[in-house]
């Protein structure tokens, strides 16, 4: 349970400023309430601020364009109806193309779908879905604002790692995706998906812990959730992953807004 992140040498506690700086701190203070839900602590108030009024539309909306994110990927998923390139078309249910916005900042790869995936084709649905979704959340992003996919879109029997032929036969698709999005930050969730988008055959503890690029894109490798349900004591070094994850994007969104 996320409990476990809870030790009393906090990971998840903030790192010292080296110098007093009131925008550092408070942003260090969010990281220290949403550390404290992570842990099951659920009553702490947010206080979000109050949107402005909205102003009706004067003409609707346009259609958008076949060049649009969200219209590729929906492109991109068509490629794959009734895909029968690989042996995984034989056990499959459901295939799972992955979701959440196509504009999104940040990209989460997985390995491939497991059991409640496959029922439902949706990505990270069950247990390590549901811890996937911790992790979201202490991160200060709902679900629905980042991308979530896997290297395979079809479940491999028993769960079992995809082979390299089903890898080589399926990842061009994520590649497809990843290109579309153009996220400023990639997550890679385990070795496959290290493995995969860095074309390394490091093991994760080795990959995890630096910056790597796929493409020019920053990308963090980090443990699978659901080898974390297996091993909670590698949280704290998930929970590091992730404080470098998000540094990269306030970093990323400082860049963007800063006058050329």
């Amino acid at each position: 349970m996320l409990s476990d992140y809870c030790q009393s040498n906090n990971p998840m506690k903030p790192r010292e400023p080296t110098s007093i700086d009131p925008v550092e701190t408070l942003e260090q203070l969010r990281w220290l309430l949403n550390s404290f839900r992570m842990c099951g602590i659920r009553d702490l108030p947010t206080v979000k601020p109050e949107s402005p009024p909205a102003t009706p539309a004067q003409h609707p909306a346009p259609a958008p364009s076949p060049e649009e994110p969200g219209a590729l990927l929906q492109a991109i998923s068509r490629d794959l109806t009734d895909c029968v390139r690989c042996r995984l078309r034989e056990g499959r249910n459901k295939l799972v193309f992955g979701e959440g916005s196509p504009r999104a900042p940040l990209v989460f790869v997985g390995e491939g779908p497991g059991f409640e995936e496959d029922q439902q084709g949706r990505p990270f649905v069950g247990r390590a879905g549901r811890l996937l979704d911790q992790m979201i959340r202490a991160m200060g992003f709902k679900r629905t604002e980042i991308y979530i996919c896997n290297v395979v879109k079809c479940r491999p029997p028993k769960n079992r790692t995809p082979l390299p032929e089903e890898i080589d036969t399926c990842s061009p698709f994520l590649f497809r995706q990843l290109d579309v999005i153009q996220p400023a930050m990639i997550c890679a969730l385990g070795a496959c998906a290290a493995q995969t988008l860095l074309g390394a055959g490091r093991t994760i503890s080795s990959l995890r812990g630096k910056r790597h690029l796929w493409r020019g894109i920053p990308l963090v490798c980090t443990y699978h959730p659901a080898y974390l349900l297996r091993n909670p004591a590698q949280k704290a070094a998930t929970w590091q992953d992730l404080l470098q994850v998000h540094r990269s994007l306030r970093l990323s969104e400082r860049t963007s807004r800063s006058p050329s």
